[in-house]
């Protein structure tokens, strides 16, 4: 039941009827804009899907990649082709930490409620795809309107004040590189550092050199080394919760939770928490203000 699917099975469910529904979700923090790039080339019969306007509400007090509103992504869903009976596969770059924002936000809508595997992740992403020599198109698909019903809450949520709580009495991961959850730097929130007791669990150590995830027993020694070891309550963020969503999707690949018992996300991530002046930011190690 694992929630990724290598390119030669996805090549294999593409030629079944009907194929899963493949959304490209490629994205770039600093730019440029994605979309040149999928007009360039992106899989056979894929839809590109905006992060900033299909995946997030506009930005305000919910940080800069709020959680979208659910009839609304439901209907931005249904528009590329998703019903309440597809399967769907999300691509990105390479290391499937964008991608997993859709895998996110699809299973939180209720999409594979049933059926976890109605949503993966390609591993590898549109490099792996073309680094195994398999088709590419520059053709834009026109998607029969889907069908998708939004049932919104399968996969739990954070605000500030549970993620604060949970950092201090439980175990809350920081998906950002080790420079800005150390508060070295911060290129692009109002504040460097991080929620005081959350752990640095950053999505870049997912994969491995060539672009493909780590072995699931690999990933759950990881998180075993960071806390993660019983069934006490387990969130992440990141800077606007897009890879942080990739730590959920990590937990439950490497089998350490499960489809019905998801680690939380903190929605609002490290751009909510930093600009309200009234929460602490740490900086540093833990064991460095020990």
């Amino acid at each position: 039941m694992s929630p990724l699917i290598s390119a030669a099975d996805l090549a294999t469910a593409l030629n079944e009827q009907p194929p899963p529904v493949l959304l490209d979700v490629r994205w770039r923090l600093a730019g440029p804009p994605a979309l040149p790039d999928y007009r360039s080339g992106h899989l056979p019969g894929a839809v590109f899907v905006d992060l900033a306007t299909v995946l997030a509400d506009p930005p305000g007090a919910g940080g800069r990649h709020p959680l979208p509103e659910a009839g609304r992504l439901a209907s931005a869903f249904a528009g590329l082709g998703v019903s309440d009976g597809s399967a769907v596969v999300c691509y990105d770059d390479d290391n499937g930490s964008i991608a997993a924002r859709a895998w996110w936000l699809l299973r939180w809508l209720g999409l594979g409620r049933t059926d976890p595997r109605q949503v993966r992740v390609l591993d590898g992403g549109y490099a792996g795809w073309v680094a195994e020599g398999r088709p590419v198109s520059t053709e834009v698909p026109a998607p029969r309107p889907g069908t998708l019903t939004a049932r919104p809450g399968s996969m739990p949520v954070l605000d500030a004040d549970a993620a604060g709580e949970l950092a201090l009495g439980g175990v809350l991961l920081d998906a950002r590189a080790p420079e800005r959850y150390l508060g070295e730097t911060e290129p692009v929130d109002p504040r460097a550092g991080h929620i005081p007791g959350a752990r640095n669990a950053p999505f870049a150590r997912h994969t491995g050199a060539d672009g493909h995830w780590r072995p699931p027993a690999e990933l759950a020694g990881h998180y075993r080394a960071l806390g993660v070891t019983g069934p006490d309550p387990v969130g992440a963020y990141c800077g606007s919760g897009v890879t942080a969503t990739s730590v959920v999707f990590a937990l439950e690949y490497a089998g350490l939770r499960s489809p019905d018992r998801p680690a939380a996300l903190y929605t609002g991530s490290w751009s909510q928490w930093s600009a309200d002046p009234e929460r602490p930011a740490a900086v540093g190690t833990e064991s460095e203000r020990a």
